[in-house]
């Protein structure tokens, strides 16, 4: 994969090895100029997908190879939170590991292959019922309909907020990581933020190319959020340096990163560090904005589904249908979700292909009442 930018929208366009490309939402000329689809051939589908992650292309997969005419609509590049990871070691069928923009490359392909129309660059507005059909609106303010909507917009990465850290975003700073990446800090000091699976895969990855990788962890050890595998993995890494109980408080830089302050939690103190780069994988927030006064929610913004919903043993407020919810069916029935975005959805990639092959069997049980 290599990335370039366009010089007139600042926006990165990637190019894949296989002539796959993907570019920033809301950027439709420039993602037409390099062959992506941006407008939908059809005004309504049987099943129309948001989000184009791991969820979001399975249930794809599955709904289009079983007959439904089904659309996938993703404002990035497909794959979502996984397509950034630099290697995905403990997936089902893959001993050596896989790039996280290597699997969802390949599930694009398996999708279009079964009639997944890939709208890319556009990005769901609005969504409203109309009768039997669920109504989206596109950034373009065109609309499409549907029978069967599933919600599978993931989440988004929790931004760094020090000072400092605006000025160099892009320059310096990274959210997530990917290979041209990597080699473009080779023989470099490389700060890695966080202590989760993405932060330690990120770790590892630039081990490969960088002089040294300082990981800044705010909890005491690794052992909360990180597998065993890859933990053993950095410990036995001789380039690897991970600062428990510490943070990241400024960055210091004016056309590129310079420097980078970081704090001991415990006694206060904090030193600059000189580096090339910081890559950032602090956590993540649900994308629910379309959920927002439509879906019910839990607490934290995820959205609810099938037995979640129960209240005292009664169907969710409103809920029309003399059944109870599918158990990945929403609060409205004949919308779904399904991966990261979803109340207490088990988080990793093998997960989320589950969900949404399930999801495209329970869509297909839902299409069979309308």
């Amino acid at each position: 994969m290599v990335e370039k930018v366009d010089p007139e929208h600042r926006l990165p366009v990637v190019f894949f090895p296989d002539g796959g490309v993907a570019v920033e939402p809301d950027n439709r000329s420039l993602a037409e100029s390099v062959g992506l689809k941006t407008q939908a051939t059809e005004p309504f589908y049987e099943l129309i997908i948001i989000g184009g992650g791991p969820a979001g292309l399975a249930a794809g997969v599955y709904a289009a190879a079983g007959g439904a005419s089904t659309a996938l609509i993703e404002r990035h590049a497909t794959g979502g939170q996984a397509g950034t990871s630099a290697n995905i070691e403990n997936y089902l069928g893959f001993p050596n590991g896989v790039s996280g923009s290597d699997l969802a490359q390949r599930a694009t392909i398996q999708a279009r292959r079964f009639g997944v129309e890939i709208l890319t660059a556009q990005e769901v507005t609005q969504v409203r019922l109309e009768d039997s059909y669920r109504v989206v609106t596109l950034s373009d303010k065109s609309e499409l309909r549907c029978h069967a909507l599933l919600v599978a917009t993931g989440v988004s990465v929790k931004q760094l907020d020090v000072p400092g850290a605006q000025e160099v975003t892009g320059a310096g700073l990274y959210y997530g990581t990917a290979l041209t990446e990597a080699a473009h800090y080779r023989g470099r000091h490389v700060i890695v933020v966080g202590g989760a699976n993405s932060a330690g895969q990120g770790a590892m990855l630039f081990s490969r190319h960088a002089s040294k990788v300082t990981m800044v962890v705010r909890g005491g050890t690794l052992t909360g959020g990180m597998a065993r595998y890859l933990r053993e993995r950095i410990e036995d890494t001789e380039n690897i340096e991970v600062q428990v109980g510490a943070e990241l408080i400024e960055i210091k830089g004016e056309k590129g990163l310079e420097a980078v302050k970081i704090k001991d939690i415990q006694t206060g103190e904090s030193h600059w560090v000189s580096a090339a780069a910081v890559f950032v994988f602090i956590g993540t927030a649900p994308r629910n904005q379309l959920a927002e006064g439509l879906l019910e929610l839990d607490q934290d913004g995820f959205i609810l589904t099938g037995q979640d919903l129960a209240r005292d043993g009664r169907r969710p407020q409103g809920w029309t249908l003399n059944r109870d919810p599918f158990r990945l069916e929403t609060s409205v029935p004949g919308i779904f979700a399904a991966g990261d975005v979803r109340h207490d959805a088990i988080r990793r990639v093998g997960s989320a292909v589950g969900e949404g092959a399930m999801a495209a069997s329970l869509v297909d049980d839902y299409l069979k009442t309308v």
